[in-house]
């Protein structure tokens, strides 16, 4: 079986606050931890009510504190948004504080829609032409320094942080098989091109210093309950998120509805149907069988799941039943 890690968006559900849902994404780091889930990522998203996580690196120093083992790491950074420096800077001081456990997942797009990209700019003229570039700047700072280096990162300089590249399309497939980088393909909100990209990757891939040969991780939507039925329901909220932020609406997560396909348009039935169909809903046989033939179709060498339910207790059960699924995991 492939391995399994965790991407937590943080979700601030209808009634409560950006407090609660941080102090819920440690307690569910604890619990996957305890579960024997390899990764644990957090994603860097503005100007979204339902989303806490904008300040990744301090969020991640938040779940490190109170978790002992697990790979903590983003998914992603979106570099556009930041000088490579101070990334480095950030994520070296999370490395130093804990040592062996600390990686750095880099995205091209901005997180956020592009009136919310302008504010918070790095110049006028930022954009993400330059994100090959700056990744090659930021993985220059975690190297040893180097004889009269006029800047290196404190902390960060030789603490060979490992780096992931990002993407959605094949442009990320490209830079990460170039640079011989780990690759996780965001399959779990774009799949549309998840097979080109994979092959892409695999084809161009160069060995590096940090990777010898390809290793692709693909995000794949995960709610699973007693029933089928009852994963079903709890999926609403996530689905109903979604409708809402392509609309323009973007919103905290409402709670579950029964039978949301019967309450929306076929415009919005098509949104779902295209944009969140790299997912697995349902009991522990349903989840098991389809983690199983997500992995077999598409090759892949990890998975990292996510799915925003409502009530953080029965999002913990859903991560519980998806290690048993897997194989009890730990």
């Amino acid at each position: 079986m492939v391995p399994l890690s965790v991407l937590d968006l943080s979700p601030i559900a209808e009634g409560s606050d950006a407090g609660t849902a941080l102090r819920n994404s440690l307690d569910l780091a604890q619990h996957v931890e305890a579960l024997g889930f390899r990764r644990y990522w957090m994603a860097e998203h503005h100007n979204l009510p339902g989303i806490a996580s904008a300040a990744t690196a301090v969020a991640l120093a938040h779940v490190a504190a109170g978790t002992k083992t697990i790979t903590i790491g983003s998914g992603g950074i979106m570099l556009p948004n930041h000088a490579p420096l101070l990334i480095a800077e950030q994520f070296g001081t999370l490395a130093a504080l804990h040592p062996g456990r600390v990686e750095l997942g880099l995205g091209r797009a901005p997180g956020s829609d592009q009136i919310t990209a302008r504010a918070m700019r790095r110049n006028l003229n930022s954009s993400g032409d330059e994100f090959p570039q700056d990744v090659v700047e930021l993985m220059a700072y975690f190297q040893p320094v180097q004889e009269n280096q006029a800047v290196q990162a404190v902390p960060g300089a030789g603490l060979n942080i490992p780096v992931w590249i990002l993407g959605s399309s094949t442009y990320g497939a490209q830079l990460a098989a170039i640079l011989g980088l780990p690759y996780a393909f965001a399959s779990h909100f774009a799949p549309g091109m998840m097979m080109e990209a994979i092959a892409t990757y695999r084809q161009h891939f160069r060995p590096s210093a940090q990777l010898t040969k390809p290793n692709v991780m693909l995000g794949l939507n995960v709610v699973a309950a007693d029933t089928d039925e009852e994963a079903r329901y709890l999926f609403s909220s996530q689905q109903q998120s979604f409708l809402n932020i392509r609309r323009g609406r973007p919103a905290r997560l409402p709670p579950p509805i029964p039978d949301l396909e019967s309450r929306i348009d076929h415009y919005g039935r098509a949104m779902l149907a295209d944009s969140l169909s790299a997912a697995v809903v349902g009991s522990m046989e349903t989840v098991r069988a389809g983690l199983n033939a997500f992995a077999e179709r598409t090759g892949a060498d990890e998975l990292i799941v996510t799915g925003n339910v409502f009530d953080h207790e029965k999002r913990k059960r859903s991560f519980a039943i998806v290690a048993e699924a897997h194989g009890g995991m730990r």
